[in-house]
């Protein structure tokens, strides 16, 4: 009967990696997550979607932030940029671990890799150099810290796990003082 159950298990997860190739990393986790809701069979429980599709996007996020920021540590030449990306290294890779702890806690799948619009960020970040490396990276810092600004907000007031809820809020000062950081460089960029 063991045995069954085993090839059964199996089975499903060769059809579930099979349905998901190709597919961007974030749709992937997004899907598994759903697909774990629907999931009648398995006795873990599974989170609410606000919770999974909030800690999918964070995670997707922090690593942006992290891949992003180590290669403004190779790239730029501008003290205040590097300071600024080994800083979000630092503080997001931080804010990474949590994400992950608390998806382990909450059964959540999150993406094992960046989404193709970060990839794609990075790719377009990679064939500049200079001070238009140094004002993209910039750019690119503060359109990503609003987006996580306010889907840290969201999920502060629209979650229903109260982990979450805390994490999203305890987090939000740190996002905010990165944008207001990001913002000063750019006002003296010369």
């Amino acid at each position: 009967m063991k045995r069954i159950s085993l090839l059964l298990c199996l089975g499903s997860m060769i059809v579930f990696s099979c349905n998901n190739e190709g597919k961007d990393p974030v749709e992937k986790a997004d899907s598994a997550n759903k697909e774990a809701r629907t999931d009648t069979t398995t006795m873990a429980p599974a989170p609410d979607a606000g919770t999974s599709t909030f800690l999918v996007d964070a995670a997707n996020s922090g690593m942006a932030e992290v891949a992003l920021s180590r290669l403004a540590l190779e790239k730029s030449s501008n003290t205040s940029v590097k300071r600024f990306a080994d800083m979000m290294v630092s503080g997001h890779s931080a804010v990474n671990d949590q994400v992950k702890e608390i998806a382990v806690r909450k059964n959540v799948v999150l993406p094992s890799d960046v989404s193709e619009e970060n990839k794609k960020k990075a790719d377009d970040l990679m064939k500049k150099s200079g001070k238009d490396f140094d004002k993209e990276y910039i750019d690119v810092m503060i359109k990503d810290h609003e987006k996580a600004i306010d889907l840290f907000e969201k999920a502060s007031n629209n979650v229903k796990d109260a982990e979450v809820i805390s994490f999203a809020t305890n987090t939000l000062p740190n996002l905010r003082s990165h944008l207001d950081s990001i913002k000063v460089i750019k006002k003296n960029w010369k």
